[in-house]
């Protein structure tokens, strides 16, 4: 079997996928994969992949997981990986934002929007001729492609329709993305993390959840106070991590700065500010108080983590943005979450993804704007759930039962099934 992975253009098209590989790879050790990613991508895939570990033999079991290097073999039943880089263009949009607002916004939009479209609009092309070279010759052609959302999947879509190549795609979100719903009417089977309406209208619909990484599990509570000694905190008093993603948010960074005194008199805080919004908070570190390399002052401030399981798995409440690959890793671990959705994303999906959790129970809601401009408002959300445990239990538990632990494996499933041909739609 020949499977092409496609994803990038956000770290929640790229750990979905790799958890994919890995199922795959279980039920199949002889399949030869590609994966294809953009340029700001491709450092971080090769670096998931070869940390990739594999269990394959007649037993599968930890102790027989091998890691694997991408373009080698360890030995001769060694699955291969191979990461190339694949041109795409992104093209640029702002929910409910209109053109008089956008000439409002200054010579930053002008670059941004429309020279950024111009950008993306060469970018889309050259994918495609990329996209076409790599599989005009039959055998290079897989047999099966997974396209996982976004951008970079579009000109691979489009060339695997014109080859019949079959393609399964995955969307994460409550709504679907401009990728996806190009691609949709030609897809042989339209995977969701979420419930759709056609997941019970239409067989070509499944709903098999969002695949997360295996580190993201239910932690105890004797397990989440060892990882906040671990990390140095009280693991007595409740731990708030606030994370707007690998670049950050400026108005999570922001609230955090405008209220951090208050907040450290009921909470321990940890501030993942992200690699583009660091620098702006950098005067933070002055609320780190170490005494021989122990954390006297209760408050954390990283610019990135690649441990984000362990800091999650600490805290007792979670700030974040409403991205459907971090909520789906909150919800595999069990967490108390406030959802911060940015309101400018194409469709306005984050929203969509608050507004349903909030809606059962599962997670508070603030919107960007309002954080913005009342930051207390968000210091109020996080004082009422620190001084209420039963509140944050009943969250948490809601939104645990939103996981699906078995995706990753369901859509492993479908990938291989659809390769040998089968007809999922009629199961």
């Amino acid at each position: 079997m020949k499977l092409l992975v496609v994803g990038g253009g956000s770290g929640g098209h790229v750990t979905p996928a790799v958890a994919v590989i890995r199922e795959v790879l279980k039920k199949n050790p002889k399949t030869k994969v590609e994966f294809w990613t953009d340029k700001k991508y491709y450092k971080n895939v090769v670096k998931i992949t070869t940390e990739l570990e594999v269990s394959w033999g007649e037993e599968e079991t930890a102790e027989e997981e091998t890691p694997h290097i991408p373009g080698t073999t360890i030995n001769k039943s060694a699955p291969y990986i191979r990461v190339r880089k694949i041109h795409a263009g992104k093209f640029h949009r702002y929910h409910n934002m209109s053109a008089e607002t956008y000439l409002g916004m200054g010579g930053k939009a002008l670059r941004d929007v429309t020279f950024g479209n111009i950008g993306g609009f060469f970018g889309f092309t050259s994918g495609i001729i990329q996209a076409f070279f790599r599989m005009l010759k039959k055998s290079n052609r897989p047999d099966i492609i997974f396209l996982k959302g976004g951008y970079v999947g579009l000109p691979v879509g489009i060339i695997a329709k014109m080859f019949r190549i079959p393609y399964v795609i995955h969307e994460s979100d409550a709504t679907m993305g401009l990728a996806n719903r190009t691609l949709a009417k030609k897809a042989t089977v339209i995977c969701t993390g979420t419930p759709f309406e056609e997941d019970e209208a239409h067989a070509k619909y499944v709903w098999t959840g969002i695949p997360v990484a295996k580190e993201f599990k239910e932690v105890s509570e004797a397990r989440k106070k060892s990882l906040k000694k671990e990390l140095g905190f009280d693991e007595d008093k409740p731990l708030v991590i606030v994370t707007g993603g690998s670049q950050g948010a400026a108005n999570l960074n922001r609230a955090v700065s405008e209220t951090i005194t208050e907040l450290l008199k009921f909470t321990s805080v940890g501030l993942v500010a992200g690699r583009k919004h660091y620098e702006e908070v950098i005067e933070l570190k002055k609320y780190e108080e170490w005494d021989k390399a122990k954390l006297q002052s209760n408050f954390r401030l990283w610019e990135f983590s690649t441990e984000m399981d362990v800091l999650l798995g600490a805290a007792d409440i979670v700030v974040t943005r409403a991205g459907a690959t971090t909520i789906a890793e909150l919800s595999a671990l069990g967490k108390c979450i406030i959802l911060v959705p940015y309101e400018k994303l194409p469709g306005d999906h984050q929203t969509k993804n608050a507004v349903r959790l909030s809606k059962i129970g599962a997670a508070e809601q603030i919107n960007d704007h309002a954080v913005f401009e009342k930051p207390e408002k968000l210091l109020e959300i996080i004082r009422t759930l620190a001084r209420s445990p039963k509140k944050r239990k009943e969250m948490s538990n809601k939104l645990h039962s939103e996981a699906r632990s078995d995706a990753a494996k369901r859509l492993a499933e479908i990938l291989i099934d659809v390769s040998e041909g089968k007809d999922i739609t009629k199961k």
